[in-house]
């Protein structure tokens, strides 16, 4: 089963691609790491109890009230006031890049572990492919376990922001800058990429993933699928071997970035 790897940034156009590749003629499973993430702080969840605990204190606004949310469809206690949370643990600040650690070290654990049994379900299900859809692939080391790795990107990182304003109204042009520099400079990550998505818009795009679609499925055919579904073992071997091979290539980056800093 081969692991695609999408990955990009805030209002780049990643959800255009990944509601592509969901639908025909590719119909591929999409592990969806934001739904997730929404989805493991839940009122009720071990993962929202840890964030109450940590950031309620001191961020009164961290649920929402009475009335600002169906209490039928979160019977467990009130959701996370998200643009609070937001505020909170996106900038520049040290205090800010403290609370996001603290953030990102509660939901991404879970995430990870849910993750791994969603891509399992996958695996028994006899899919060639499945997508995993991580705005943070590299950064979080997940690339490691992609056979394959595909970036959708801007060029303009004002561009990201008109974007993400206009989906998200309720943010301020502060807000949208914070959250895109907290995801990192995309230009960076297209550098990494096997495959490129162009900027999530137009026939353009659909014609490019055409033409990636089409080399994947010449490399992965449907029947190693299957061989790998009835023979474990390979399988297995085949996973080792592909997460070995990320590990190195994501060495080389690294060091290729601390020479490239070190000249500077």
């Amino acid at each position: 089963m081969l692991l695609l790897g999408l990955t990009g940034s805030i209002a780049t156009g990643k959800s255009t691609v990944s509601s592509i590749l969901s639908s025909p003629p590719y119909s591929l499973p999409i592990i969806d790491a934001d739904i997730i993430a929404r989805q493991v702080v839940e009122p009720g969840t071990s993962g929202y109890a840890a964030i109450c605990k940590h950031f309620l204190p001191n961020t009164p606004d961290l649920l929402l009230k009475p009335g600002d949310y169906d209490e039928k469809k979160f019977p467990k206690g009130a959701p996370l006031n998200r643009p609070a949370l937001g505020r909170r643990v996106f900038g520049d600040s040290e205090e800010r890049k403290m609370d996001r650690g603290v953030l990102n070290g509660i939901v991404h654990p879970a995430v990870r572990r849910e993750m791994y049994r969603q891509l399992l379900r996958c695996y028994l299900r006899g899919h060639w492919a499945v997508v995993l859809d991580v705005p943070l692939l590299f950064e979080s080391g997940l690339d490691s376990i992609c056979g394959v790795v595909m970036v959708v990107g801007v060029s303009d990182p004002e561009v990201q922001m008109r974007r993400l304003r206009e989906r998200d109204s309720h943010l301020t042009e502060e807000d949208a800058r914070n959250r895109v520099l907290s995801q990192g400079d995309v230009r960076g990550k297209m550098k990494r990429a096997e495959f490129m998505a162009g900027n999530g818009e137009g026939e353009e795009l659909k014609n490019n993933l055409g033409a990636v679609m089409a080399k994947l499925g010449r490399g992965s055919p449907r029947w190693w699928a299957w061989l790998l579904l009835l023979c474990p073992p390979l399988a297995g071997l085949i996973g080792v071997w592909n997460y070995w091979r990320g590990v190195t290539v994501s060495k080389r980056w690294k060091e290729t970035e601390l020479k490239e800093r070190a000249k500077l």
